[in-house]
Order: structure tokens, then sequence, then C-alpha cells
């Protein structure tokens, strides 16, 4: 059996444990800061064996050199990316996988925040990692990819079973459904989620992890393809990639 644990870092990141409880074994998918990531591993008696990196950017490499320090674990992440990441005892591209604990983990790349960033995706737990690409409402903004290689990205892992939890990297989610809500304001799913979002932070709780199907469902940056939204934004004949690009230069501004 597979146990996620999500964990809050710096002002609005997160970080996430998963621990197989047949062999004790347990991976971190990104270290923002070390200290909340140690804590909660003292905390479950859990030993760390392994850290994924999704991508190079310090809010989610910080705290590596620290929990490597402290737990002797290994580094893996994107061959792509091993110049400008910690050092790394695994090197990974597209359509590799590796295994966790007997656990299959798919490698995907979904480059467009960044080039070489790369989403962690084990069927055993349900759950796709995926750092800055897709996001809860959202995906990251691309400061080194283009338009069409996030779209190609989020399309990539769109085709994910719908029940996969997407375990993503900040909580920037009611800023996200905000924004949603000026592209698609009569869509009723969007509009009971966005009233889930501030119930919960209301509260202080965190919005991610999130289901692929409300992502499906709501997350517009998904839903450039479906022909009533091209319609809604006067593009009614313009390609995917090419709505996606609109929707990410308005969220830039809003």
């Amino acid at each position: 059996m597979l146990t996620l644990v999500t964990i809050p870092c710096l002002s609005d990141n997160y970080a996430f444990l998963l621990h197989d409880d047949d062999s004790g074994d347990t991976a971190l998918v990104d270290a923002p800061e070390a200290a909340p990531i140690l804590t909660e591993l003292d905390a479950r008696g859990w030993s760390l064996s392994d850290i994924w990196l999704t991508h190079h950017h310090w809010d989610h490499v910080d705290g590596v050199a620290e929990v490597v320090a402290k737990t002797g674990a290994q580094v893996i992440g994107a061959r792509a990316d091993a110049h400008r990441l910690p050092d790394l005892a695994g090197a990974y591209e597209d359509g590799d996988s590796f295994m966790f604990a007997g656990h299959t983990v798919d490698v995907m790349d979904v480059s467009g925040h960044t080039v070489g960033h790369i989403a962690f995706h084990v069927p055993d737990a349900g759950a796709a990692f995926t750092g800055d690409s897709l996001m809860a409402m959202g995906c990251g903004r691309l400061f080194e990819g283009s338009p069409a290689q996030m779209w190609e990205s989020l399309s990539k892992l769109a085709l994910l079973p719908p029940e996969t939890l997407i375990c993503s990297g900040h909580e920037y989610t009611a800023s996200n459904a905000a924004f949603a809500r000026t592209i698609e304001p009569d869509n009723t799913a969007l509009a009971s989620r966005a009233a889930e979002i501030d119930r919960l932070r209301a509260k202080g709780q965190a919005t991610v992890p999130s289901r692929l199907s409300e992502e499906l469902n709501t997350n517009p940056f998904l839903r450039a393809h479906l022909s009533d939204l091209k319609t809604a934004l006067h593009m009614k004949a313009a390609s995917d990639a090419e709505v996606f690009a609109e929707i990410r230069h308005r969220k830039d501004s809003f």
C-alpha cells in the first residue's frame, strides 16, 4: 500500500511524500525547503530513500542538499535538465520508467514552464506529480517553453485516467479559479468548484492535490480544444494550441 502526504513549504509551495507501507521506502517529490520535510519524516518515523525533482527552479530544489545530508536519499531527475539540477543518481527522459519499492514510476516530459520539466506518474498510487506543468485550475507560466510545447504536455497529461490525483507544486488555486471564470462564466462545474475552493481556503486547507476529472471539467488550460470555448473567445477557426496561447496570454496579465 502507498501513502501520499502533502507538505506545505515556503509561502505557497507543496512537496509530497510517497511511502510504501510494505518496504518502508519513502520518496519525496521536490524539496522547496528542508525543515518541514524533515519534520514530517521524523513525525512519521519514515526513512527517505528517494528525491524526485520535477524541474530546476529554486523553489523546488533549494532544500535538496540539506535533505540529502540528513537522509542520504538518492536524487532522480530529468536527463535533459541534469546540468542545472543537484547531482543525480538517476536521470530519465520521456517514456522511461523506473521502479520504486516494487511500483512502476512512469516519466513524462511536460516541457513548457521550463524546458526539461518532467512529471512522475505512479499508477499504483493513482497519482501524477506534475510540478508546475498542470496545476490545480491552471498551468505554469511559460518561462522557457512555447505555447505549443505546453499544450502538447497538457494534452499528454489529460490522457491519464480521470481519477488520477494531480499533485502540483503551488497553492494558486483560488486565483486560478477567479481567472477561469472570466473564460467560462457559464460553466456550472467551475462555479461549484470555485465555491468549494473558497470554503477550503477560508479554513486554511489545501486545495492540492486535485482529481484530473475535476481539471478536465473546470481548468481552461485543458479545455482549449472545445468548440464552445473557442466560440466564446471568438477563435472558432483557431488551432487548439493557438487558443491555449490566448488563454495563457490572458492569465499572464490577469
